[in-house]
């Protein structure tokens, strides 16, 4: 993260000063963004994970299609750019799937490529039908990204979890995982996830949350507040077809009092205000998209009011 340019202290009069801003400068401009753009800022906003304590940044990085990108070294590298700029915009968490095709190796390319940023919080998934198979995927996943253990490993799309969520508890106990989890993105699977939450002992639970998709916020999240369970917001952006629809609009004015200056940003803040929610993960493969969506995690929230009008000002564009 660049420091501002009146945090640097002069020990050579002038000279030593006139060089050490070129030197700044030229660093800012390899990095390519303005110096300062995000210690100058306000700081991010974060949320606290429930069953520990530690808080993570309200906006994550997901990988869902935006990094199946195989071996393509212009593509890889592109990954990496994204990644880089993630990290250097205060982000933490970034989400995978051994279903989302060779994000995982792209992930752990981009991690390589930037000395694996002690700021990283790595948050996969075990996705097997068959149970046994699941510490041989767990162990090809850690491959991938070349961490020593994973933050959070969530049994993706309840497939298995009978099996796979005591051994995940089992991990945690022997030191093996931080946190345990349980995903979806299927709406008609909300019942048995309810069920999950009600039953089982787990931290963090992964759902759609979006302007228009809002069954959560019926049941699920009240009971993930009420379980002190962390939640991940997952497709904020209907896998890019609700930023679609919303480009060819105007923002409304009420996007002013929360700090918005793009759909993206408004979309995101409707997700992460939500009292329940503590990261939304929304993929991108373009960094000057990370940048918007980093920006959603700045400035004013909706409450509840908004929160309410926003849905409805949208749902009736």
């Amino acid at each position: 993260m660049a420091k501002p340019l009146h945090s640097a202290t002069s020990s050579g009069g002038g000279l030593d000063r006139r060089r050490w801003l070129l030197a700044a400068a030229a660093a800012t401009a390899a990095a390519g963004w303005q110096a300062g753009a995000t210690a100058a800022g306000p700081p991010l906003l974060t949320r606290r994970i429930p069953s520990s304590g530690e808080t993570v940044p309200v906006v994550g990085l997901g990988s869902w299609i935006t990094f199946n990108v195989g071996n393509d070294p212009a593509a890889l590298a592109g990954c990496t750019e994204v990644v880089r700029a993630f990290f250097d915009a205060g982000g933490r968490m970034i989400d995978s799937s051994p279903m989302y095709g060779s994000s995982q190796p792209a992930i752990g390319h981009a991690l390589a490529q930037l000395k694996r940023p002690a700021a990283l919080f790595s948050a996969e998934k075990v996705w097997v039908g068959d149970a046994a198979r699941g510490p041989g995927q767990i162990e090809a996943s850690r491959a991938f990204w070349g961490v020593p253990r994973f933050d959070l490993m969530q049994v993706h799309n309840l497939l298995s979890w009978q099996e796979h969520l005591p051994r995940l508890q089992a991990m945690k106990a022997a030191g093996k995982l931080r946190y345990v989890g349980i995903s979806t993105s299927e709406g008609r699977r909300h019942a048995e996830l309810e069920r999950i939450m009600r039953t089982q002992t787990i931290d963090f639970v992964q759902l759609s949350l979006n302007l228009l998709d809002r069954e959560a916020e019926q049941s699920l999240l009240p009971l993930a507040q009420e379980r002190g369970i962390a939640v991940i917001v997952n497709r904020p952006f209907r896998e890019g077809a609700l930023l679609d629809a919303l480009k060819r609009h105007k923002l409304p004015g009420w996007a002013a009092e929360i700090d918005c200056e793009n759909w993206a940003q408004v979309a995101l803040k409707f997700a992460v205000s939500h009292p329940a929610v503590t990261c939304a993960i929304p993929a991108t493969s373009q960094v000057a998209h990370l940048r918007q969506n980093m920006g959603a995690a700045r400035g004013r929230l909706p409450d509840a009011t908004l929160r309410a009008r926003m849905a409805a000002d949208v749902a009736a564009l």
